[in-house]
């Protein structure tokens, strides 16, 4: 996507106007990136977006700077600056180093990743938040969906392996599901599924991404976890669904998990791809030594 292509996708129509109406709060909507689709509400006297961990928008996408560029709200206006990023901040397809922004404006940061500065009332964010989980959310789990995992375990992969910091990934996927469908009916087989997902969804962390990739398979990105703690956290999966009540039309459904953990430490792993594999083989040895517990990819 070239920065052409998104400003003739996001043009004003004729006889709009710049200036925001009377609007509730400041917003960055990522039009492209990584992130695409999520929504930042500026709420802080000053934003920092950049791919360091201190960044209150945080992009890790190729070419961003640690502390990249910044936001000022002051009073009612907005001031965009450069904060000596290596490959410069651009708005309105010009490299900046302090513009006053005006809504709709674009931002480009990096190679790629694309930011619209806007005003939101309550029912625009409303608005752009369901829009935001219905294209990358799994209907019925309400997990992230595997389009948004594979664009986020490539991204992910690509900064950790970069910066040598710490990356695991959990993959798993529930034992005997056949036979759940088979036994009870795909009612009671989809109603597993949604609160399998709930129960696990409640205990990863907040920088973590959970995903369903396949029929009963799930995986979980762990950002700066190693393979010990990706064992934790894999653990901490297992226990959790296995004791969790499954009753349906009155009949409770027993229910485990099988996983298997990969860590981006393993110099085998050189990238996305393999470290995916990785996981899956780490899983397949769980299922193939018993189903109901964790394997680390070795």
């Amino acid at each position: 996507m070239t920065w052409d292509d998104v400003t003739r996708v996001e043009e004003k129509p004729p006889g709009s106007v710049n200036a925001p109406s009377k609007r509730d709060c400041a917003c960055l909507i990522v039009l492209a990136g990584s992130a695409m689709g999520e929504m930042y509400k500026l709420t802080r006297e000053k934003t920092v977006i950049g791919r360091g961990q201190k960044a209150q928008v945080r992009m890790i996408d190729d070419g961003v700077s640690r502390e990249h560029c910044e936001i000022i709200m002051e009073g009612d206006k907005a001031v965009l600056r450069d904060l000596g990023s290596t490959n410069g901040t651009f708005c309105r397809g010009t490299r900046i180093e302090s513009q006053e922004l005006e809504d709709g404006d674009k931002i480009l940061v990096g190679s790629g990743t694309v930011l619209k500065f806007t005003y939101h009332d309550s029912l625009d964010e409303t608005f752009q938040r369901q829009m935001y989980e219905s294209a990358l959310r799994d209907d019925l789990t309400k997990a992230f969906n595997k389009k948004y995992f594979t664009d986020r375990v490539e991204s992910e992969f690509a900064y950790s392996f970069r910066q040598k910091t710490c990356l695991a990934l959990v993959t798993f996927d529930l034992d005997h599901f056949k036979e759940v469908n088979d036994t009870y009916g795909h009612p009671a087989g989809d109603y597993v599924l949604a609160e399998m997902a709930a129960a696990v969804q409640a205990i990863v962390r907040v920088e973590d991404v959970f995903a369903r990739v396949g029929g009963e398979e799930f995986s979980i990105i762990c950002r700066g976890a190693d393979i010990a703690q990706g064992r934790v956290i894999a653990e901490r999966v297992r226990q959790t669904v296995s004791s969790h009540p499954y009753v349906f039309a009155g009949k409770n459904i027993p229910i485990t998990v099988s996983a298997g953990v990969a860590a981006i430490q393993d110099a085998r792993i050189v990238d996305a791809q393999g470290f995916i594999a990785a996981a899956d083989h780490a899983l397949y040895e769980a299922k193939r030594t018993g189903r109901d517990r964790v394997c680390l990819w070795r």
